[in-house]
């Protein structure tokens, strides 16, 4: 490290594009990093231990070594129902959408066991119980009930959008409390919705696009490939119960 650094330690980066960057003799101990788009980075002599990532992993190379399906592997093996939330047709997605609301209802009924309250603690600053039960009910409301059922206006005031969206106006209150009956009330609807077009589904369907749905949210408005916008509530739904279960039993431990 070179003797005249300069000092920046603390710094919060918020909202800030940082492409195209070069950074030589840097030093990210302890460093934190959210929502972040890592495309296109090259890291040579780079020191790395006690380091944790989470998320999407595609042409990771390490030491000359695709680390992407090894994780994957790996993944598979310690679940055997991850490779079920890949599915390539009809009958795959209903597979998978009923294997998601088996687990999510063992996690569920493994949050009652706790405290009201805790289910509106936050982790690691990650969402809490409450929050992750919100925010799936967005997920199903932008990708369902917008982007494949052409309801242009879907939204609860329950509905959590990821936080890069949250500047954007949403009438609702982003700090509201709801009880889990409340939000698990909200959530039954939705999954009856998926359940709902997963039932009708077909391998032609899912091979077509979608008609573009003016309004306000995510995703812009423009046509998707069926099978990537079902894709991403088997996507969200999956990962988030990991999430979920993770700190759960943070929180039950006290």
């Amino acid at each position: 490290m070179s003797n005249d650094l300069r000092d920046l330690s603390g710094t919060t980066y918020e909202r800030t594009s940082m492409r195209d960057s070069r950074m030589t003799w840097v030093d990210l101990s302890g460093t934190q990093i959210r929502h972040a788009a890592l495309r296109g980075i090259r890291m040579r002599g780079v020191e790395m231990e006690n380091v944790e990532i989470d998320g999407e992993l595609v042409n990771v190379v390490i030491n000359g070594v695709d680390v992407a399906p090894l994780v994957e592997a790996e993944m598979a093996r310690r679940d055997p129902d991850y490779a079920a939330m890949k599915p390539q047709d009809a009958d795959g997605f209903r597979s998978a959408w009923e294997i998601l609301e088996r687990r999510w209802g063992e996690t569920v009924d493994r949050a009652r066991a706790l405290e009201p309250a805790l289910l509106h603690e936050r982790v690691d600053d990650e969402w809490s119980f409450i929050e992750t039960l919100r925010h799936l009910c967005y997920a199903t409301d932008a990708w369902v009930n917008r982007v494949y059922l052409g309801d242009p206006d879907p939204w609860s005031p329950l509905d959590l959008p990821f936080d890069t969206l949250r500047d954007l106006a949403w009438d609702y209150d982003k700090d509201v409390r709801p009880s889990l009956d409340e939000v698990l009330a909200l959530r039954a609807d939705r999954q009856a919705t998926v359940r709902r077009v997963l039932a009708d589904l077909t391998d032609e369907r899912l091979g077509q696009k979608t008609a573009p749905v003016d309004g306000r949210g995510w995703p812009p408005p423009d046509g998707y490939p069926v099978a990537e916008a079902l894709g991403v509530v088997i996507n969200e739904e999956y990962h988030h119960r990991r999430y979920a279960e993770r700190d759960l039993a943070v929180l039950s431990q006290g």
